[in-house]
């Protein structure tokens, strides 16, 4: 598509900026650690502990959740099936990624839209930790760049996708 050729263009920019960068052994073990805390069993976890120790509030939050997370994968598989963007490892000649990929497309990115989607629901229940969470979630953004997985622009559209559609159900979600 030519409408977004120049955004590719910056992107492949950026990216390559960040892997003449990461080169590192030790960076790219970080990244892996760091990307691994946004699998997610780690989202399950905290919801259904949080549900557990704060009934019934915790229920009604955990349903919240629940219909946000399916609203965020629904409008992610629209647009990772939709656009069907390559990954850099398919997208650049001669670069292979430090992971492997759970699937085929990297628009937009998944972990960073779960991450940011948990750091609103997070954020909302205690305040105090949203300074950190954001921490959490853009250094997973920015693992999975340096993993070779996604295009800035990939994590840029998650973080968008993710804090929306949490930022929306929060404040709209009695209507599900």
């Amino acid at each position: 598509m030519k409408l977004f050729q120049p955004v590719h263009n910056l992107d492949l920019a950026m990216f390559q900026w960040c892997m003449a960068r990461r080169r590192r052994h030790l960076l790219t073990n970080i990244g892996r650690a760091i990307s691994k805390t946004a699998d997610g069993w780690v989202y399950a976890l905290f919801v259904f502990a949080y549900a557990a120790i704060d009934w019934p509030h915790g229920a009604h939050y955990l349903k919240y959740f629940l219909s946000a997370f399916v609203i965020e994968r629904l409008i992610y598989f629209v647009l990772k099936n939709g656009f069907k963007r390559h990954r850099p490892a398919d997208a650049i000649d001669d670069f292979s990624s430090f992971i492997v990929p759970s699937d085929k497309f990297s628009f937009p990115s998944g972990h960073t839209s779960a991450a940011f989607l948990f750091v609103v629901f997070v954020g909302y229940l205690f305040p105090a930790l949203m300074p950190l969470l954001l921490c959490w979630a853009v250094l997973v953004a920015m693992s999975r760049i340096f993993l070779g997985v996604h295009f800035p622009t990939d994590t840029v559209v998650g973080a968008v996708l993710g804090s929306s559609v949490g930022i929306v159900v929060l404040n709209y979600g009695a209507f599900l």
